[in-house]
């Protein structure tokens, strides 16, 4: 089995996968996801983590990807930015309130999924009506939370790069406010809080250290987080936005 690491055309991580035969450095692979497969591109590795992952449990390629396949999916990616405008424009004609932010179209062109963010339940029958009419399929509305919303849709965080859980995070691990405490920081919300509004995920990095990006704030200036609203932190994540972390 030989060791590929592969990044996904819609994304600007990279992952590892075993493939049965040996793939260079540029082509194109199929890889496994949600929606029946996802079109990914070889990247170059060094040989010492090659060898070091053999040992590992990766996933496998499901093939390499064939000029037929390549024309499929710059199809499916078409399709998939025309429906996001369709369904924007629906949304905003019904005046639903939410917040359109992916869809996914099935390989087999029989299911679709519309991920979206919104305050409260939302009654999108007549939306679903609108999208299988237009579509001739199985629609799913799929509703996301605000750690996902920042997933997809990317960022840069305080340090200047790109958000974690965009770039390389695979799944998300509950961050608590005991610690930021445990870091002697100034539990200031506007300094700890991260693009999505929840704790950096950062926090858990420099676990067991002195935080050094949100110590020289004011205390007088200071408004505490409600313990309470900090439960949430371990939602779970949409199979299909967990980037193949399986």
């Amino acid at each position: 089995m030989y060791v590929l690491r592969v990044k996904p055309t819609d994304s600007i991580k990279s992952f590892h996968f075993f493939s049965k035969e040996e793939i260079t450095e540029g082509e194109f692979v199929v890889i496994p996801s949600e929606g029946g497969g996802q079109l990914a591109k070889v990247e170059r590795e060094s040989t010492i983590i090659k060898e070091s992952l053999k040992k590992k449990i990766l996933p496998e390629i499901l093939r390499k990807a064939t000029e037929k396949d390549i024309k499929i999916f710059k199809e499916k990616e078409k399709k998939e930015k025309e429906a996001h405008s369709f369904c924007k424009a629906k949304i905003k004609e019904r005046g639903l309130p939410m917040k359109l932010l992916k869809v996914l179209f099935f390989l087999d062109g029989q299911k679709s999924i519309f991920f979206f963010t919104a305050e409260g339940r939302i009654d999108f029958r007549d939306l679903v009506k609108d999208l299988a009419r237009k579509y001739r399929m199985r629609i799913e509305m799929r509703q996301i939370g605000v750690r996902d919303e920042t997933k997809i849709l990317g960022g840069y965080g305080v340090c200047g790069r790109p958000l974690c859980c965009f770039s390389f995070l695979k799944k998300f691990e509950p961050v608590s406010l005991q610690t930021a405490k445990d870091q002697n920081l100034n539990v200031n919300p506007t300094k700890i809080s991260g693009v999505c509004g929840r704790l950096v995920c950062c926090l858990n990095y420099e676990e067991g250290t002195i935080g050094r990006l949100y110590v020289d704030q004011d205390e007088a200036d200071l408004i505490q987080y409600d313990e309470e609203e900090i439960e949430s932190e371990g939602e779970e994540i949409p199979e299909v936005l967990k980037d193949m972390d399986s």
